[in-house]
C-alpha cells in the first residue's frame, strides 16, 4: 500500500489517498491518461490552474529493479494542445517509492513561487523559492543540495519554465546529483512554471516494503541475469544511445541541415564523428566516462559523462537525440560543439529535441549558415535571458516557423520530430504520426525494421505493436531499453508485479494495459479537437526526395488513420 498525494497549491494543503493492488500497477502513463480524461481536462487552457500536473511512479519504484525506476509526468500539453506523458530516469521515482508514495498531483496554482518539500515520512511543507528564481538548473540544484543535504532527489523547473516557454521540461537529478535527466517533451516545464513551483525536494531513504519482498527479489535477480546476457546490453554499455547515430548515418535517415539530407558522411569515404564509436573514442582518450547509470541499479548504463580536452566535464549525458537534433541537424560535425549546446539546454531545463528543431528552423530561414556556433550560442543566450527573441524561440519550432514563414518545419501536432527521418525510418515515422503525444519516437520506435516492399497496413501493424509495448513500459515505470527482456518475458514481469503489489494478474494483462492507455490518449485528443488530419507529416517530407536514398514519404494521414482504426476495430479519429 502506498499514499498518493494531492497538493492544493492555492491553499497550500495536502490530501492523500491509499493505492494498493491493481491501483499500484496501473501507474505512469496509464494513470495519467485515465486521470486527465476523467477530469475533463481536454478542454481546459493548458497553462491555467485547471490543468493538473501529475507525477506518477511505477509499482517497482524504490527497489533495485534495474530499468524500473522511471518517473512519468503528465498534463495537457501547452505545446501540442493534446495529452502529454513525458518520462525520465534519475532518482525522483526512487525517492517517492522509498517514502512509500505512489505519486502526486499539483492542483491549482500558487500565488508565490514555492519549493515543495516531502520528507521520508511523507510530510509536505512549502518554502519560498525566492533564492532559486532565475537560476540555471545547475546552480539551483547546487543551492538546494546545500540547504536540504545530499540525501535528496529534486524535480526542478528551469528558467525557461519560469517564464512559460513551451520547450521547457522538468529536470530531475541523476545518481550523481546533476539535474540533467529531463521529462523533456510537450512543455511540462511550462505547466510547472504556471503553478509557480520551482522545485519539489524528496528525501532518499531505503528500499520500501513490498507485498512479497522475497519473491520480488527473486524476479529482480532473474531479470538481471537475462538482461546481462543480451548482446544489445554490451553495445549500449560501450557506445550508449549515440550508437544510433552510426546506424542512422549508414542508412541515410540522419537529420542533417534541417532534415534536408539523410547522411552527413559517406561511411565508405570517412568517419562519422557524431556516432557512438567516435564519441566513445574521443571521450575515453580524455578520461571521460563512456558508461553511466541515470537510475540507481541500472545494469545497462547507456548514459555517459562527456569531457573536454582538459578532462573537464562538458555535459552528461551526450545522447543520440541531442547529437542528431542539436548536431547534424544544425550542420555541426564535432561532438564537442554539440556537447556545449547540450550543456546550455540542460542548464535552461529545455527539450534538446525541440531546441535543436528551433535552431534548425532559424538556419533554414537564412539567419546564419549551418554550423555557425556563435549564432547558435547567441540564440540559446536569448532564450536564457527571455528577451523579445528569446521569448519567441522558447515557444517551439512550430510557432517559430510560423512567425518567420519558414516552409520546412519538422513537426507533427506542433512538436518537433525526433532524430529519425520518416522518409526512411517508416515505422517510427508512422508511430510519430499516430501517437496522441505529438512527434515522439519513444511512443513506438522500430528504427531498424526493414520496410522494403511493405504496405501501409503492414507497417501500421508493426507500429501499433511497438506503441502498445511502449505504453505498457511507460505505465510501469520501465525503461524501454530493457525491452529485449521485458518484451519477451511477460510471465517474469507479471510474477514481479504480483509479488510487489499482491495482485493475481495474468500475462495477457500487459497487452491490455498498453492498449487501454493508447485508447484513453486518443479519446482525450479527440475531445481536445484533434482529427485524422493532424496525423500528417509536413508537406516537404512528401515532396522532397531525401539524399542519398532519394526516398519520399509514402504514407498519408488518411491512410495510416484508416489502417489503425481497422486494426483496432475502434474509431479513434
Amino acid at each position: 500500500m502506498r499514499k498518493y498525494l494531492h497538493i492544493h497549491l492555492p491553499q497550500r494543503t495536502t490530501g492523500s489517498e491509499e493505492f494498493e493492488g491493481e491501483a499500484l500497477v496501473r501507474s505512469g502513463r496509464h494513470f495519467i491518461a485515465r486521470t486527465l480524461l476523467a477530469g475533463g481536462i481536454a478542454t481546459v487552457d493548458p497553462l491555467s490552474p485547471e490543468n493538473p500536473l501529475i507525477f506518477s511512479a511505477g509499482p517497482f519504484a524504490g527497489s533495485n529493479f534495474s530499468n524500473a525506476n522511471r518517473i512519468s509526468v503528465g498534463c495537457k500539453s501547452p505545446l501540442t494542445g493534446g495529452i502529454k506523458e513525458a518520462n525520465s530516469g534519475g532518482t525522483f521515482a526512487v525517492a517517492l517509492g522509498q517514502s512509500e508514495i505512489a505519486g502526486l498531483t499539483l492542483h491549482g496554482a500558487s500565488t508565490d513561487w514555492v519549493v515543495i518539500r516531502i520528507t521520508r515520512e511523507g510530510a509536505v511543507s512549502f518554502e519560498s523559492a525566492e533564492p532559486y528564481l532565475g537560476l540555471g538548473t545547475d546552480e539551483a540544484a547546487k543551492r538546494l543540495f546545500e540547504k536540504y543535504g545530499e540525501r535528496i532527489s529534486i524535480a526542478l523547473c528551469g528558467p525557461v519554465g519560469e517564464y512559460l516557454g513551451l520547450m521547457a521540461g522538468i529536470s530531475f537529478t541523476d545518481t550523481d546529483g546533476r539535474p540533467s535527466r529531463l521529462a523533456a517533451r510537450g512543455g511540462v516545464g511550462a505547466v510547472m512554471g504556471s503553478k509557480k513551483v520551482k522545485a519539489i525536494v524528496v528525501d532518499l531513504h531505503k528500499m520500501p516494503s513490498f507485498h512479497d519482498r522475497k519473491k520480488l527479489m527473486g524476479e529482480i535477480r532473474e531479470y538481471g541475469a537475462r538482461i546481462a546476457k543480451e548482446p544489445m546490453m554490451e553495445s549500449f554499455r560501450r557506445l550508449g544511445t549515440a550508437t544510433m547515430g552510426d546506424v542512422m548515418n549508414l542508412t541515410g535517415a540522419l537529420p542533417v541541415n534541417n532534415f534536408s539530407r539523410g547522411q552527413q558522411v559517406n561511411p565508405a569515404k570517412g568517419t562519422f564523428n557524431l556516432g557512438g564509436d567516435h564519441v566513445r573514442a574521443v571521450n575515453l582518450s580524455r578520461g571521460g566516462e563512456p558508461t553511466h547509470a541515470c537510475m540507481p541499479g541500472c545494469q545497462i548504463e547507456c548514459s555517459n559523462v562527456y569531457v573536454d580536452r582538459d578532462g573537464k566535464e562538458l555535459v552528461s549525458p551526450l545522447e543520440y537525440e541531442s547529437l542528431g537534433l542539436m548536431g547534424s541537424n544544425l550542420g555541426l560535425t564535432h561532438p564537442d560543439d554539440v556537447a556545449r549546446l547540450n550543456a546550455v539546454a540542460n542548464d535552461l531545463g529545455v527539450d534538446s529535441i525541440e531546441a535543436g528543431a528551433v535552431l534548425g528552423v532559424l538556419l533554414e530561414d537564412g539567419q546564419a549558415a549551418f554550423g555557425d556556433m556563435d549564432f547558435l550560442l547567441e540564440a540559446l543566450e536569448d532564450i536564457r535571458r527571455g528577451n523579445e527573441r528569446g521569448l519567441l524561440l522558447a515557444q517551439g519550432a512550430a510557432r517559430v516557423g510560423t512567425y518567420y514563414k519558414v516552409r520546412r518545419v519538422p513537426t507533427i501536432k506542433g512538436q518537433a520530430i525526433s532524430a529519425y527521418d520518416p522518409r526512411v525510418i517508416e515505422v517510427t515515422g508512422i508511430s510519430m504520426m499516430l501517437t496522441a503525444q505529438g512527434a515522439d519516437h519513444t511512443a513506438g520506435a522500430a528504427a531498424t525494421f526493414d520496410c522494403t516492399g511493405k504496405t501501409t497496413a503492414e507497417l501500421v501493424a508493426v507500429g501499433l505493436a511497438a506503441q502498445i509495448a511502449a505504453a505498457t513500459a511507460d505505465s510501469l515505470g520501465l525503461c524501454i531499453f530493457g525491452r529485449a527482456v521485458t518484451a519477451v518475458s511477460d510471465e517474469l514481469i507479471i510474477k514481479a508485479l504480483n509479488a510487489a503489489c499482491g495482485t493475481d494478474l495474468q500475462p495477457s494483462f500487459l497487452q491490455t494495459l498498453g492498449r487501454e492507455t493508447l485508447l484513453l490518449e486518443w479519446e482525450f485528443n479527440k475531445a481536445a479537437g484533434f482529427t485524422e488530419d493532424d496525423n500528417g507529416l509536413p508537406d516537404f517530407f512528401y515532396t522532397e526526395a531525401l539524399p542519398p536514398s532519394g526516398k519520399v514519404a509514402r504514407h498519408s494521414a488518411a491512410e495510416v488513420s484508416r489502417c489503425l482504426q481497422e486494426q483496432l476495430a475502434v474509431p479513434v479519429f
